[in-house]
């Protein structure tokens, strides 16, 4: 697609990023080469970038007071790793600043996945089980998000419900037998995120495993590809097809880029895809659901509300969204499963329309929604984060309303007959049971191809 940068609708975050990349190109061309003007051939998708940023403008023009936040970032990409959008900040014009390639910021929980897949590497399953309790690193303790802890759980459902400690634990784990464990497996994590492409320095602190140190949205975004891609690793570009004035080829991605690079096995890519589904399907990032597509990812939520991310694939394409404000001020309570997976899914509903669905390894090929399943789910009981929309606050009349349902809860616990259960001593619920997680999804997907994928 031509662009005329003079259109004030232009994608000029992408278009900067895109020129910078053809410099860098240039310089690697042959002497020989006379010609300094070139026809170049971008992976944009002008319908994937007009969605990416009218649903940031949208969300922040909605919610962004109530959020107290001022700024966002996205990058879309396929699975080649093209990226097919991006969106720097809600306004060019105002600032030409990149957030989506320059800015650095936290990505909490988002980082987690590199952790589990580091866990997954070293003997552990999406099974195993480890123990939700207090842990110190020094004098650093994590605290989860709640402020509580679960006891018992799998590594799905430590991931699904974005528990803090566990990650920690992994990373000790991990480094076993070493003189300093904690740091020992650190290391290994921060190895693997490297393979997965993130270049950005990774400082070794306690806290690493739980997403301390800073990314920018684009290389963290195309890092997830190698879940969905069997593990095969991408380098994001612009830059497709090269031509001369004249037409004649000079250079083209698929035959002269760098080409995937298998950094985990594939059985490793569809168990991080099916732990991360649940994260989509039941966890954290209810609101990025998407009707008869599988989805996975991660949310991520920093110190202080400062940093608000999902990160997000599909058999198609994958997506990292932030939000947040340039001064690092703190936002009101927002959190990955608001706004970013909300704009996630506004982004990737239109991303697949009119496409082939392609399966997802981990995952399956997914199946269409009955009609309000969606809605059904997005409502159920959240584990962690609140939904899309104005944080809650309760007006002046919702007072009054609960103090008259107040009252008369107190009236009726004076009629209840003795010996009858009050509600307010009533036996406590029974204990929620374990999720029937497989032991592995690359094998349970191979086994239930066939079969409707439960809800």
């Amino acid at each position: 697609t031509a662009v005329d940068r003079r259109d004030e609708n232009s994608p000029n975050y992408y278009l900067d990023w895109a020129f910078d990349e053809m410099r860098k190109l240039v310089d690697t061309f042959p002497r020989s080469y006379t010609e300094r003007v070139f026809v170049v051939r971008t992976a944009i998708d002008m319908n994937v970038q007009h969605a990416a940023e009218e649903a940031i403008e949208n969300q922040l023009r909605q919610f962004g007071r109530d959020y107290h936040a001022t700024q966002a970032a996205t990058v879309v990409a396929d699975l080649d790793g093209g990226v097919r959008a991006m969106v720097g900040g809600r306004d060019y014009g105002a600032s030409q600043f990149n957030r989506a390639t320059d800015a650095m910021r936290q990505p909490g929980s988002s980082f987690k996945p590199y952790v589990y897949t580091t866990a997954l590497l070293n003997g552990f399953k999406p099974t195993s089980t480890i123990v939700d309790g207090p842990v110190c690193i020094g004098n650093w303790c994590p605290q989860n998000y709640g402020h509580s802890y679960s006891g018992t759980v799998t590594l799905t459902q430590a991931l699904t419900r974005s528990i803090n400690v566990v990650p920690v634990k992994l990373s000790i784990a991990l480094g076993k037998g070493e003189k300093n464990p904690a740091k020992a497996g650190r290391a290994k994590i921060v190895a693997v995120a490297r393979k997965f492409g993130i270049v950005t320095p990774l400082p070794d602190t306690p806290s690493l495993p739980i997403g301390a140190d800073e990314v920018n949205v684009l290389e963290h975004a195309v890092a997830y590809v190698a879940f969905p891609n069997k593990g095969k690793a991408v380098t994001p570009h612009a830059v497709l097809e090269v031509r001369t004035g004249a037409g004649d080829l000079v250079w083209r991605y698929d035959r002269d880029g760098p080409k995937p690079r298998q950094i985990i096995p594939a059985s490793v890519a569809a168990d991080m895809a099916g732990m991360m589904s649940h994260v989509v399907s039941e966890g954290t990032a209810r609101r990025a659901i998407l009707d008869g597509i599988p989805a996975a990812g991660k949310t991520g939520t920093t110190n202080a509300y400062r940093d608000a991310w999902f990160v997000g694939y599909t058999g198609n394409f994958i997506g990292g969204v932030w939000y947040g404000n340039d001064d690092y001020s703190s936002t009101n309570r927002m959190t990955g499963g608001s706004l970013p997976a909300k704009t996630w899914h506004d982004i990737m509903e239109i991303a697949h329309q009119g496409i082939e669905i392609k399966e997802l390894t981990g995952v399956g090929a997914g199946q269409k929604l009955p009609k309000g399943s969606v809605a059904s789910v997005t409502a159920a009981p959240k584990i962690l984060d609140v939904g899309a929309g104005p944080p809650p606050t309760l007006t002046r009349r919702g007072v009054n309303t609960l103090v008259h349902i107040e009252k008369e809860m107190d009236e009726t616990a004076k009629t209840v007959p003795v010996g009858k259960t009050s509600i307010n001593d009533r036996a406590p619920p029974a204990p929620h049971a374990a999720l029937p997680f497989p032991d592995s999804f690359a094998s349970a997907n191979d086994a239930t191809a066939s079969t409707p994928p439960k809800k």
